[in-house]
């Protein structure tokens, strides 16, 4: 369940975050719609997942790495927040947990690359999950695109569990996003060629939108101004 309250104390601290160093920008094609919906954006760097939320306004449920829930004191702030941990190779909970948000009315964020992005921000190919999702539950999909300037983005070395782990992280912006319109999809959600062909379409909308937040960083990049 979501802690409203944990939610609403939280988002300041991260916007401010967001525009004070990430010289954070976002560009809305048109308001989020009311009701459930699900909102899929590629994955740079670590710390998209907040930036997303917070570009949402409002609570929700985020798919991460189950390996961010076993870090101290972290991992307990986003049980709080009523997160999803997604384990590599056991999505099914995850991917119920989601489904089961959605039909409740609420909101839920989901990376459908599964994992980060290239590290020259290249996207990789989408995991089914979403298509899925908006197939079976009939909620819209919102596709966002990131971009940032790789150069300003600080690789950390960390141990998790005996296991090392290797975090991107924004230090300096700019950092731009564009959110696109609502898109609605029908169909069997059984048909390997149905969810595959809706997975692509959400990929090629996100990668539209990711170069639509390049072309608006390139001024900012360039006088390091708003």
């Amino acid at each position: 369940m979501l802690n409203q309250f944990l939610y609403w104390v939280s988002r300041p601290v991260i916007g401010l975050y967001a525009q004070a160093l990430l010289r954070w920008q976002v560009f809305r094609q048109s308001p989020l719609p009311e009701g459930p919906k699900l909102i899929v954006a590629n994955h740079p760097t670590t710390s998209d997942p907040f930036f997303v939320a917070l570009a949402a306004r409002q609570p929700a449920n985020i798919l991460i790495t189950e390996k961010a829930f076993q870090v101290p004191l972290f991992g307990a702030y986003l049980r709080r927040l009523g997160h999803i941990p997604v384990i590599p190779g056991q999505g099914r909970p995850a991917f119920e947990r989601a489904r089961q948000a959605l039909e409740a009315g609420r909101t839920v964020i989901m990376f459908p690359e599964g994992t980060l992005s290239h590290e020259d921000g290249r996207l990789r190919s989408p995991r089914t999950g979403a298509a899925r999702l908006a197939l079976l539950t009939g909620a819209p999909i919102i596709p966002i695109g990131i971009h940032l300037l790789q150069e300003k983005v600080k690789l950390i070395t960390s141990i998790i569990e005996g296991e090392t782990v290797l975090i991107r992280w924004p230090f300096r912006g700019p950092y731009t996003m564009t959110i696109g319109s609502a898109l609605h999809f029908n169909g069997d959600v059984e048909n390997w060629d149905t969810v595959r062909t809706v997975g692509q379409q959400v990929m090629a909308h996100i990668e539209r939108l990711v170069e639509q937040a390049r072309e608006r960083m390139t001024p900012i990049a360039a006088t390091g101004t708003l």
